[in-house]
């Protein structure tokens, strides 16, 4: 019987039941009992053999090794008995029998008296783990065995009569060659855990030694690593004393360059002044004469302003142009007008072109400065009932007068051109108007604009002979310079011939 208890409630529970007079009765012959605790290597031995589930637990083992019955907790007195009288017919009905006295009945570990507790010596002497408690066994079993061997001859002599009905009892010697086959398989499987245990404590060794070996390089790397920044460390603090050292040379060589190109500056600067003194004379009288012509601008600009020019435009084409102050009223523009035409046009009005505005009563007690009519402006007579368009085509014959002013210069060279190669015979010299008689005259139709056309036309050609000079076959332009020198001649060497 194998007890195995903790240090709990139950355990304690059933360490008490073993110890009852009923239990310790029924447990007297036959039984060799044997407590051990959870926490002791004996458990986890027995546990490599025997799965301990749970604690407390009692193991009842045959001789064979075999397990009996296994009690799981704590249970009361009344079923702890009839487990072990279960047990007893148990191993009875397998055809062996327990004799009185074959084994040294032990007492329960904790079968101390008013439930005191247990001494170290009763469970030094009582629970000992199957290491050391095992020699000990085996050497009383051997002295014993003839004890035994008596007592249980007298018994068979006494009960032979009362157990005639069964099996013939078992000899003595089978006996004990079955403990101590059973004790052998219990040492050898005892001492193939111990010689694990120490496998498993000599390969814990090799770890320890192989971890001390892993540690110990890591430290020898670990002091390379330290020396390495050491060195390091040491190299760069060198190279930034070296680079200070450098900028303190490079910024002294600064600080002299600087200083040098300050007395450099003060030199010129003495050396410049009068030349400064002068410069800025010259820049005040510059002042001063702009600031003469800026007012002379703005005084020319405030006479402009001060004057309207305003140009008269009649339906014919023609214009005249007077000037007026420009805090003057349009009703004075419109009177002059009215006496320069006389009837022509009988009653009109003014109007502008750009942009396009026609001139009321209201408008005509304004200054000409209100109506945008300063410093000069365009003004159209418009005859009463006539209307606008007319007014557009004056202004597009006026339009197609001056681009013929432009063109016909062009037109003369190339008639003059084309009666130079087909020899046509130069035309008549008419009189030609003056410009100051054209731009008070008034032509009533379109005939007068046509014959001032033509006379522009000779009046170019009339003066072709004054602006050709005939060389042979070639014409050239004459210019106000020519003179008499332009006869003389050169020869190959760019030398003039008198």
């Amino acid at each position: 019987v194998l007890c195995f208890a903790g240090e709990d409630e139950q355990s304690t529970e059933m360490a008490a039941r073993w110890e009852d007079e009923k239990v310790t009765e029924a447990a007297s012959d036959g039984f060799v009992a044997i407590k051990i605790d959870t926490k002791s290597e004996a458990c986890l031995q027995f546990s490599q053999i025997y799965p301990v589930v749970c604690v407390p637990s009692s193991f009842f083992i045959g001789d064979n090794g075999i397990p009996l019955e296994v009690i799981a907790g704590s249970v009361s007195v009344e079923e702890l008995v009839t487990r072990i009288h279960k047990v007893k017919q148990m191993h009875t009905g397998k055809g062996r029998p327990l004799e009185n006295g074959s084994q040294a009945s032990t007492p329960c570990p904790s079968s101390q008296s008013d439930g005191a507790p247990e001494s170290p010596e009763s469970r030094a002497g009582v629970c000992d783990t199957p290491e050391a408690a095992m020699p000990e066994r085996i050497a009383s079993s051997a002295g014993n065995d003839e004890a035994n061997s008596g007592q249980a001859s007298q018994e068979a002599t006494n009960s032979a009569d009362e157990q005639a009905s069964h099996a013939q009892p078992v000899n003595d010697l089978t006996l004990k060659v079955e403990r101590q086959v059973f004790l052998c398989r219990l040492l050898n499987v005892l001492t193939k855990k111990l010689e694990e245990r120490r496998e498993e404590k000599r390969k814990e060794e090799e770890q320890k030694e192989i971890k001390k070996e892993i540690e110990r390089r890591k430290t020898g790397k670990e002091m390379l690593e330290y020396k390495r920044r050491q060195e390091e460390e040491l190299t760069k603090r060198m190279l930034e004393e070296r680079n200070r050292e450098k900028a303190e040379e490079k910024a002294a060589r600064e600080r002299i360059r600087q200083q040098i190109a300050m007395d450099r500056a003060e030199r010129a600067a003495r050396f410049a002044k009068s030349k400064e003194e002068a410069e800025a004379a010259k820049a005040a009288a510059l002042q001063a004469k702009q600031a003469e012509i800026d007012a002379r601008k703005e005084a020319a600009q405030r006479e402009r302003s001060a004057i309207a020019r305003i140009q008269f435009r009649l339906p014919d084409g023609s214009s005249f142009t007077n000037q007026f102050p420009s805090e003057a009223r349009l009703e004075e523009a419109r009177q002059f007008a009215a006496q320069t035409v006389g009837n022509t046009y009988g009653n009109f009005s003014l109007a502008t072109m750009f942009p396009r505005r026609e001139f009321t009563k209201e408008d005509y007690g304004k200054k000409l400065l209100e109506l945008e009519l300063a410093p000069s402006a365009s003004v159209v007579l418009l005859p009463a009932g006539r209307p606008a368009t007319s007014v557009v085509q004056a202004s597009g014959s006026d339009l197609w007068k001056f681009l013929g002013t432009i063109l016909y210069p062009l037109l003369a060279v190339w008639r003059f051109i084309s009666n130079f190669l087909f020899t046509s015979p130069p035309p008549s010299q008419p009189s030609v108007r003056s410009a100051h008689q054209q731009d008070h005259s008034a032509p009533s139709t379109s005939g007068s604009i046509e014959q001032s056309r033509q006379a522009v036309r000779k009046r170019v050609v009339e003066k072709r002979g004054e602006d050709f000079k005939k060389e042979g076959k070639i014409y050239r332009l004459r210019t106000q310079d020519d003179g008499e020198d332009e006869n003389n001649t050169w020869n190959g060497n760019s030398t003039q011939q008198m």
